[in-house]
């Protein structure tokens, strides 16, 4: 179950490093992009830890 929302996570990271490739820097939408961007790592590093956790049991 993790997996699979790990693999969505890293699907959706990849979208938004694409996206803000063609955003100009310093925009508002690339802003908004990169705390999306953040959030979605977060989630990401999250994950591969109750991932990791799991497997220890």
């Amino acid at each position: 179950m993790f997996a699979v929302e790990l693999y969505r996570v890293m699907k959706q990271i990849e979208e938004f490093e694409k996206k803000l490739k063609g955003v100009p820097e310093g925009s508002p939408e690339g802003e908004q992009i990169r705390k999306s961007l953040l959030e979605a790592r977060a989630l990401k590093d999250q994950l591969k830890k109750m991932i990791e956790g799991a497997k220890g049991d």
